[in-house]
C-alpha cells in the first residue's frame, strides 16, 4: 500500500506530547508510504505590536519555544524511514495557523493533540474544535493516555459510519508497526443482534487483515451487550489504543464528533484516537486507499 503524494501533517505545541503525537502520525505516513509534515504556530494577534514585523522576523526573534518543540518532534520523526519535514507558521490564532499550513502543504490529514475544554459550549476545546469543523482534509485527534511504551493491542470498535473506513484504516496502520493485535468489537442493544453483529464483525476482520498480504495483522473479534460508551470504556482498559470513528449524532454543538466518541474520550483512561473524514470536494487518499 503506498501513495507518493500521501502526507500527513502534525500539530505539535505541547512538549509532553508532542513526541507521541510525531509517532502515530509516522506509523500512518508509513503504511501508506507517505510522508509526514510537522507544524507549529506562534500566535501573534491582530492587535500585537508584532503585527508590524514580517512573518520570518517574528518567527526568528520570538518563536524559539515553538522552535525547539518542533525540532524535537521532527527529530523522533526522522528516526524512521519515512520522509519527514517541518515549518513554524505565524498567525492571529492556532486554528488558523494551524490550517493554513495544512492547505499550504495540501496534506491529506492532519493530527492534533486533544486538549482540555476551556469554554463551556467546547466539545474537545476550542482549538481544536475550530479546526476539526474547518479542516477539508482528515482530521485524527489523539488523547495520550498512560501508555507503557509499546503498542500490544488496539481496539476498533465497530460502527456504522463515514467515518469507519478512516478508522479501521488508522488502526490498522498502529498495529503494522507495533506488531500489535486489532481487537474489533461490536456493541448490541440485545442478543437478538448477534447474529448479524458476527457476520459484521467476519466481513470487517477479513477486510482488515487482507489488505495488504506482505504485512499481516492479528484480528479478534468481541461482541458485547450494553450501553455503546459503557461498553467500550471498559474494553478500552484492556487495550493500549482505541480508535474510533466520528458519528454524527448527538446535539448541534457535538457534530464535531458526535456523542459516542466524545463521551468515550473524555473518561476512558488509555490513549484514545478519535477518526474524521475530510468534508472537502475531492475524496480522501487515506480511504481510497
Amino acid at each position: 500500500m503506498s501513495d507518493d503524494d500521501y502526507c500527513i501533517a502534525v500539530a505539535v505545541g505541547n512538549p509532553d506530547n508532542a513526541e507521541q503525537l510525531v509517532r502515530t502520525a509516522r506509523d500512518v505516513a508509513r503504511e501508506r508510504g507517505g510522508e509526514v509534515f510537522v507544524l507549529g504556530v506562534v500566535v501573534t494577534p491582530r492587535e500585537s505590536p508584532f503585527a508590524l514585523f514580517t512573518d520570518e522576523v517574528i518567527t526568528r526573534e520570538f518563536g524559539d519555544e515553538r522552535q525547539a518543540v518542533l525540532d524535537r518532534a521532527v527529530s523522533v520523526a526522522a528516526e524512521s524511514d519515512v520522509p519527514v519535514s517541518g515549518k513554524l507558521f505565524v498567525a492571529s490564532s492556532v486554528a488558523r495557523g494551524v490550517l493554513h499550513g495544512v492547505r499550504e502543504r495540501d496534506c491529506d490529514a492532519l493530527l492534533l493533540g486533544w486538549e482540555q475544554r476551556t469554554r463551556q459550549d467546547a466539545v474537545l476545546g476550542t482549538n481544536v474544535d475550530r479546526i476539526v469543523r474547518r479542516a477539508d482534509c482528515d482530521v485524527l485527534v489523539e488523547k495520550i493516555g498512560a501508555l507503557a511504551g509499546t503498542v500490544e493491542r488496539v481496539l476498533l470498535p465497530v460502527a456504522e459510519s463515514r467515518h469507519a473506513a478512516l478508522a479501521a484504516s488508522v488502526a490498522r496502520a498502529i498495529a503494522v508497526t507495533n506488531d500489535a493485535t486489532v481487537t474489533l468489537l461490536r456493541v448490541v442493544g440485545s442478543r437478538s443482534e448477534e447474529a448479524a453483529a458476527q457476520d459484521l464483525l467476519a466481513a470487517k476482520a477479513d477486510s482488515l487483515s487482507s489488505v495488504d498480504s506482505r504485512s499481516g495483522v492479528a484480528v479478534e473479534t468481541a461482541i458485547r451487550e450494553g450501553d455503546v460508551p459503557d461498553v467500550i470504556v471498559t474494553e478500552s482498559e484492556r487495550h493500549d489504543v482505541t480508535v474510533l470513528g466520528a458519528t454524527r449524532t448527538g446535539a448541534i454543538r457535538r457534530r464535531v464528533v458526535g456523542s459516542t466518541p466524545q463521551a468515550v474520550g473524555r473518561r476512558a483512561e488509555g490513549t484514545i484516537i478519535l477518526a474524521k473524514r475530510g468534508d472537502g470536494s475531492l475524496v480522501s487518499r487515506v480511504l481510497r486507499l
